[in-house]
């Protein structure tokens, strides 16, 4: 049998002594480095020092070991090329036919809280990727491995054929340069913080495979979820599913939109989704009371949506629940009664997410067709604002509760948007319309009677005083708004007019 070698070096070991052993009974020469090699060694596998075959030792640190010729030459030869087999042959340069190479674990390092600069740079890997990138170059000849997932399927096909078909070795060299790809987009990521660097020339960014999906927004469209490494675990992309069907591309944009509401409130809430608006929001002294306010708001619209509390579920809350048909329920926890009660139904979708987790800013990406946008999240909130009463009169106590929580809301509704609400839940809601009066007029409809004595909250400024003249006329007593329009004055006036109390916060919140 014709003596071919492996060069072995990896971190991720899962799996890799068997593997070598597999190898070497298939002929293979095993070469390794540092820790593998030593793993290697005790298990009894024969190796060969990386050392032994440059006739260079380590330096700095183990900086510089695998950067030789006796490597690369072996690693980037063509086999079938008499040119290179001369060169090769000339300076004593065997080549490699397979390489099994995993990085050093840089993103495990940049995870822990406590790491530093230093660590991190020192696990920045420079070898591993150069001769990954090396073999997935040549990989008309050399199988390159970097996923243990994937030695069984090499070790199948080097026992029925001596050698993997050009096809497997093609897929392999496309997961490496995806790999290293990843890896350095983490590297250019870290650097680029460390350098305060807002607005890159480049934009580098990776995400790992968290789920296919079915089909998208439609039967028709092919659909995939991604989650993005270091991600934030208050997020769904890092929620554990407890129970249920899996998530469909809707049920995670509908997902995210909930928990992004109840996320701005502290007390116990509950917040109903449909196609990624609010239906309803409430809060209480329990989940139980907010989820009953969150149903009262709308409990048409509320049939096959999506509920998020910010406190555990128990027992009566999952009885109510479950008297509902519902696609997925998402809390911190779930009392274990309140589990029983609720997998009794066999595709309700059960999610928990960590609310003592940490919550990293991330900034929103948007595709657009042959581009991306890129902004920082909407994190604004009253407690940032300059507010000003710009009417005569000053908002009562409850009022300004009422106008609190329809600010809290209305930054999540698409705009146009109109939030009606009270002091713990929403009444009324108007979305995505192309004026304000017309979004205005959907949520006070929406509201009826209950409008009287309410407040409203605008996502935006009102452009004339059509919008408080319709809400006067509900009965609307406080309103919040932006302000900034040159038309501001009428608008106060009308406001002063009928009694209104309305505050500016000096900030708009469109949603797109």
């Amino acid at each position: 049998m014709k003596k071919k070698r492996a060069l072995i070096s990896v971190s991720d070991k899962t799996g890799v002594g068997e593997f070598a052993k597999e190898l070497v009974a298939l002929g293979f020469e095993i070469i390794s480095t540092g820790g593998t090699k030593k793993m290697l060694h005790e298990q009894g596998i024969p190796v060969l020092g990386v050392s032994d075959v440059t006739g260079f030792p380590e330096i700095l640190e183990g900086r510089v070991k695998t950067l030789n010729p006796f490597i690369h030459g072996g690693l980037l030869a063509k086999q079938d090329d008499t040119e290179h087999q001369k060169q090769l042959d000339e300076h004593g340069i065997e080549a490699i036919q397979l390489v099994c190479v995993n990085l050093y674990p840089f993103q495990q390092t940049i995870e822990k809280p406590d790491v530093t600069v230093e660590d991190a740079i020192e696990n920045i890997d420079i070898g591993g990727p150069t001769m990954l990138r090396a073999s997935a170059k040549n990989h008309q000849y050399v199988t390159v491995v970097v996923d243990p997932a994937d030695y069984q399927t090499v070790l199948e096909e080097l026992k029925a054929n001596e050698e993997t078909n050009l096809e497997t070795r093609r897929k392999l060299a496309a997961k490496v340069f995806r790999h290293t790809a990843a890896y350095d987009a983490l590297i250019a990521g870290y650097m680029t913080d460390l350098a305060q660097e807002e607005t890159p020339e480049k934009l580098t960014v990776t995400y790992e495979l968290k789920q296919t999906l079915r089909y998208g927004e439609n039967p028709h469209q092919q659909a995939a979820f991604y989650k993005k490494p270091l991600g934030s675990v208050f997020s769904i992309a890092y929620a554990e599913q407890l129970h249920g069907k899996e998530l469909s591309y809707n049920n995670i944009n509908d997902a995210d939109a909930a928990l992004q509401i109840v996320k701005e409130f502290t007390e116990p809430a509950a917040v109903a989704v449909k196609h990624m608006n609010p239906c309803g929001v409430g809060t209480g002294t329990t989940s139980l009371d907010a989820f009953n306010k969150a149903f009262a708001a709308d409990p048409v619209s509320i049939f096959g949506g999506i509920i998020a509390f910010n406190r555990e579920v128990d027992a009566e809350t999952a009885r109510k629940l479950h008297e509902i048909f519902l696609e997925i329920i998402i809390a911190p926890s779930f009392s274990e009664e309140a589990l029983s009660i609720l997998t009794s139904k066999k595709n309700l979708r059960l999610l928990t997410i960590s609310f003592d987790g940490v919550k990293k800013p991330e900034r929103k990406m948007t595709t657009i067709e042959g581009g991306l946008l890129v902004q920082d999240q909407d994190r604004f909130t009253l407690d940032d604002a300059v507010v000003k009463v710009a009417t005569k009169r000053q908002p009562t106590d409850a009022e300004w509760e009422a106008l609190k929580l329809g600010w809290k809301v209305v930054k999540h509704v698409k705009s146009n948007a109109i939030v009606v609400a009270n002091e713990d839940m929403t009444i009324g809601i108007g979305a995505g319309q192309m004026n304000r009066v017309g979004a205005a007029e959907i949520a006070l409809k929406q509201a009826g009677e209950k409008a009287e004595g309410a407040a409203l909250a605008s996502d935006a400024f009102f452009p004339m005083d059509d919008t408080v003249e319709a809400a006067a006329k509900a009965g609307i007593t406080a309103i919040i708004q932006p302000g900034g329009s040159i038309r501001d004055e009428d608008s106060i006036k009308k406001a002063d007019e009928y009694g209104i109390a309305m505050v500016f916060t000096g900030v708009r919140h469109f949603k797109h």
